[in-house]
């Protein structure tokens, strides 16, 4: 009987050492309709992405065909066919414009000024909220936000009174000012948004090694932030570049016209009002200086998008 247990207590342990057994999974089954719905899967991304591309190359394609005309081939020639010489008497005829070098240079100043202010100030904000984290921060990033829910046409008369009370009427700075201050909102969403990600194990690291604020922030912050300030930079850079209503309000002389308004009156009022191979290539040239910002800031810009799209 003391045997029979002992051998019994042997059998158990044996049973306790050895690992149970993983039934085996079945095979993967291969049906032709799994294949068919890939195939499917990626055919119709790949359709609905050419046809996006389609109707956002066309106008451009046809704007760069006809910029290179002169205005007996526009009336003359198929307006989506290449066919002919190509012509740069529109480009010469806006190069030698008087008011377009003006245009041009003033709408420089202020998109440049704006990135700027809007790129300073999302910066220091974003970082003030994040890192301080009390009730008072929260209280003022929802403040912020609300300006997002404002849109900037239903306070269009009183941006008027207020820019005409501290005389900044019919001047950049003042245009500036109330650019920055419509695009601030969703630069601050985006900053802190971004800043959120770093990890606060980088911060403790930093304060161990005896780092002070200003040194977290320079040393730490602003180097991780710069995918996020790129894409701000274009934001900001777009919506100063392109507006047309708050230099139509807040401006009236010509000294202090942007590209905009210069735009809408070459179009209109001036003598290539229906020169349209003249108007394609003001747009173009319009559109060189945003090209040219997105190139150089496309890496950071891609990158600060696909951080948003992993949170």
């Amino acid at each position: 009987m003391v045997a029979t247990a002992t051998e019994a207590a042997a059998h158990s342990a044996a049973r306790r050492r050895t690992p149970a057994k993983v039934p085996a999974s079945p095979p993967a089954l291969k049906l032709g309709g799994i294949r068919g719905t890939s195939k499917l899967s990626r055919f119709v991304p790949f359709l609905l992405g050419t046809i996006w591309l389609v109707f956002v190359l066309g106008p451009i394609y046809y704007m760069v065909l006809i910029s290179f005309r002169s205005p007996s081939q526009y009336l003359s020639a198929n307006a989506w066919l290449p066919t002919g010489g190509l012509s740069l008497s529109s480009y010469s005829s806006i190069l030698h414009a008087s008011a377009v070098g003006t245009d041009f240079r003033n709408s420089g100043e202020v998109a440049v000024a704006t990135i700027l202010v809007v790129v300073t100030l999302s910066l220091a904000a974003g970082y003030r909220i994040v890192r301080r984290g009390s009730r008072y921060a929260a209280v003022s990033f929802r403040v912020i936000l609300f300006g997002i829910a404002i849109p900037i046409q239903a306070i269009i008369i009183p941006l008027y009174f207020i820019t005409n009370k501290i005389h900044m009427y019919d001047t950049l700075y003042g245009l500036v000012l109330v650019l920055s201050a419509s695009l601030i909102p969703v630069a601050v969403l985006l900053m802190v948004n971004y800043l959120r990600l770093i990890p606060r194990q980088l911060y403790d690291a930093m304060a161990v090694d005896g780092a002070g604020p200003w040194t977290t922030f320079t040393r730490l912050v602003f180097p991780m932030a710069r995918p996020v300030l790129a894409v701000i930079s274009v934001y900001a850079g777009l919506g100063a570049w392109n507006n047309f209503l708050l230099p139509l309000i807040l401006t009236q002389s010509n000294n202090d016209q942007v590209l905009p308004l210069g735009m809408y009156q070459f179009a209109t009022n001036g003598q290539y009002a229906l020169n349209v191979p003249v108007v394609m290539a003001f747009v173009m040239l319009s559109a060189l200086p945003l090209l040219i910002l997105y190139i150089g800031l496309r890496r950071q810009f891609v990158k600060g998008i696909g951080g948003f799209a992993l949170r």
